[in-house]
């Protein structure tokens, strides 16, 4: 399967997704996207098109996580305290497409360990 096929499902996989899971003030979206060198997280509401809260393996303290399921449970970790922070307590968890295993799950392990309903 060529490069192009494999962006365009995975593209048609985010769609039907967000069909699906909207986030609101009370409970906004929680979104978390991987790429070759970083992970990028953020919680989104979505009746204003606001980010509540966002936080990426680029920043200063978090800069030696990569993105694999250690650097996963770091940034988890480091995210549910920013919630927390917040006073975000319950949100909506979108994977972008993506299977639910490996990094994906190893992050929201991390947040539902750390006290964050979903």
């Amino acid at each position: 399967m060529n490069l192009a096929k494999k962006r365009e499902l995975l593209q048609k996989r985010r769609w039907r997704i967000r069909k699906k899971i909207v986030g609101t003030q009370d409970r906004p979206r929680l979104t978390v996207c991987f790429t070759n060198k970083n992970i990028h997280a953020q919680c989104i509401n979505d009746d204003f098109s606001t980010t509540l809260v966002a936080i990426s393996s680029n920043e200063k303290e978090l800069n030696d996580c990569l993105p694999n399921i250690s650097g996963s449970e770091k940034i988890g970790s480091a995210f549910a305290l920013k919630l927390s922070n917040a006073g975000i307590k319950t949100v909506v968890f979108d994977r972008a497409g993506r299977k639910y295993h490996g990094c994906v799950k190893a992050f929201a392990d991390a947040l539902r360990s750390s006290g964050l309903e979903f």
